[in-house]
C-alpha cells in the first residue's frame, strides 16, 4: 500500500475519531503519530518532532506566564476593569473579539491568544459568565486578526516569500484590505447572531491540577509579585513584536519570561508545572505528525491537484476563487493553518502561472482560506490551547465555527475580486 493511501486512511481515521470523541483527542492524535511511524510514512524523529516545535514550546512557556498573571490576581483585576464597561455577555464577547483581533494583527495570533487566555478566564470568573462562551470568540478573533498584517500569521509570510520569488510582494498592511472587513463583519455577525451557536451548558470544572481551577483570595498577594507578573508579560509581548529586530525567536522570549517568573518566586515551581496542559501538547504534537505525513506522502498535493484539475483547462476565475478558498478552509481545519498554507502556496502559484492569473491574487485567496481554521481543535494553535481549559467538545467548534466560515467565504468572494482581481 502506498504512503499516500496510508496517510489518507489515517486522515479519515483522525476526522472520524475527532468527531466521535470516544477516546480523548490527544490520544487519537498520538495514535496517528505512532501509526504513521509504524507504517513507514514518517521516521520517528519526524513523527515526534512536535515536542521541540517552536509553537509547542511557546505554548508551554505562555501557559506559565499566563498562570502567573492569573496566580497573582492580575487577570481578575483586568477582568474587573473590563466588566465596568461591558456589562452583558454579548458586550463582553464583542470586547474580547475586538481586543484580540487588533492585537493579533501586530503580534502573532498564537502569541496574542496565549497572552489573553488567562485574562478571559479572569473575565469569566469576575463576571460570572461561562468561560467557554468567551474563550471560543477569543480564538476565532485571533484567527481573523491574523490577516491584518504580514506578521499576523506564519502563512502570511510563507505567501510573501513565494511572491518575492516571482518578483512581487505584499505591503505590510495589504492583507488588511481583506482581513479588516472580514474581522469587522465577523465581530458584527457574532454580536448579532453567531453568539447563539456558542456552547450553552455551564462550564465544566477545570482539571483539579490546573492553577486556573483554584479559588484564591488575592488580597494578600505582595504588590511586587503583581508588578513583576505584569512587567514580564508586557516585556514578553514586546519581545514578540520586535522578534526580527532583537533576533530572538518567540518561544525563546516566552521561556525567558517564564523562567524569570519561576526564579523570582512570582509563581511556584509546582504551579508552573501544573499550568502546562499536556492534553494540548499531545494533541498538537500528533496533529503536526499528521500534517507532516500529508505533506511528505504527497497525499495533500494529490487531493489539491485532483480538485483543481476537475475544473478544466480554462476555469472561471470565480469558480477557481471559490475552489481555492474552500479547499484551503477545509484542509486548514485538519492540518495546522501554517502547514496548509505551506502546502497550497506552491500549488496555487503553479495554477496562477498555468492560467495566466495574477499570482498575488491567487496567493491572497490561499492565505485567506487557510486562516479559516474555526471548526476543529487542531486547526490553529490557539484552538488547541483553549480546548482543555474550556472543557470543549469537538462539536462546539463545529457549531460556532462552521457558520462563520460560510459568512467569511461569502465576504471573501465579494472582496477578493475587487481588491485582488485574478486577471
Amino acid at each position: 500500500m502506498s504512503s499516500e493511501v496510508i496517510t489518507l486512511i489515517f486522515l479519515i481515521f483522525a476526522i472520524v475519531m475527532f468527531a466521535w470523541e470516544k477516546i480523548p483527542l490527544a490520544i487519537t492524535a498520538m495514535i496517528v503519530a505512532i501509526g504513521l511511524t509504524l507504517t513507514g510514512v514518517l521516521e520517528p524523529a519526524e513523527a515526534f518532532a512536535g515536542f521541540v516545535d517552536g509553537n509547542v514550546l511557546l505554548f508551554m512557556a505562555m501557559f506559565i506566564v499566563g498562570a502567573a498573571f492569573f496566580d497573582t490576581g492580575m487577570a481578575q483585576k483586568v477582568g474587573g476593569f473590563v466588566t465596568k464597561f461591558a456589562k452583558t455577555e454579548r458586550q463582553l464577547i464583542v470586547a474580547v473579539m475586538i481586543i484580540t483581533g487588533l492585537m493579533s494583527g501586530l503580534l502573532s495570533n498564537t502569541g496574542t491568544a496565549a497572552v489573553l487566555i488567562p485574562v478571559v478566564i479572569g473575565l469569566a470568573v469576575k463576571s460570572g459568565f461561562a468561560r467557554k462562551r468567551l474563550l471560543l470568540p477569543l480564538v476565532l478573533a485571533a484567527a481573523m486578526g491574523g490577516n491584518l498584517s504580514l506578521i499576523g500569521a506564519p502563512g502570511n509570510l510563507i505567501a510573501q516569500s513565494a511572491l518575492n520569488n516571482v518578483g512581487g510582494s505584499y505591503g505590510f498592511f495589504e492583507y488588511a484590505k481583506i482581513g479588516l472587513p472580514m474581522l469587522v463583519i465577523g465581530i458584527l455577525y457574532f454580536s448579532l447572531y453567531g453568539y447563539r451557536f456558542l456552547p450553552k451548558q455551564e462550564d465544566d470544572s477545570l482539571d483539579t491540577n490546573s492553577v486556573f481551577n483554584q479559588t484564591v483570595d488575592y488580597s494578600d498577594v505582595p504588590q511586587w509579585k503583581q508588578i513583576m507578573a505584569v512587567s514580564v508579560l508586557v516585556l514578553t509581548v514586546l519581545a514578540m513584536v520586535f522578534e526580527e529586530q532583537i533576533g530572538v525567536e518567540l518561544h525563546v522570549s516566552a521561556w525567558t519570561g517564564a523562567l524569570i517568573l519561576v526564579a523570582t518566586g512570582v509563581i511556584s515551581n509546582k504551579n508552573a508545572i501544573r499550568s502546562i496542559d499536556m492534553n494540548t501538547i499531545l494533541l498538537f504534537v500528533g496533529s503536526l505528525a499528521l500534517a507532516k505525513g500529508i505533506e511528505k506522502s504527497g497525499s495533500g498535493a494529490l487531493i489539491a491537484d485532483i480538485l483543481i484539475a476537475s475544473l478544466g483547462s480554462s476555469p472561471s476565475p470565480y469558480i477557481l476563487l471559490f475552489v481555492i478558498l474552500t479547499l484551503s478552509a477545509l484542509m486548514t481545519n485538519f492540518m495546522s493553518n501554517t502547514a496548509t498554507t505551506a502546502l497550497l502556496v506552491p500549488i496555487s502559484l503553479s495554477i496562477a502561472n498555468g492560467i495566466g492569473a495574477d499570482p498575488k491574487a491567487v496567493l491572497m485567496a490561499t492565505v485567506i482560506g487557510g486562516s479559516l481554521a474555526f471548526v476543529t481543535p487542531i486547526g490553529m494553535p490557539a484552538n488547541t490551547m483553549v480546548y482543555g481549559l474550556g472543557g470543549f467538545k469537538f462539536k462546539d467548534y463545529v457549531k460556532a465555527g462552521a457558520p462563520l466560515i460560510v459568512v467569511l467565504i461569502i465576504v471573501a468572494m465579494i472582496l477578493l475580486p475587487l481588491m485582488f482581481p485574478f486577471y
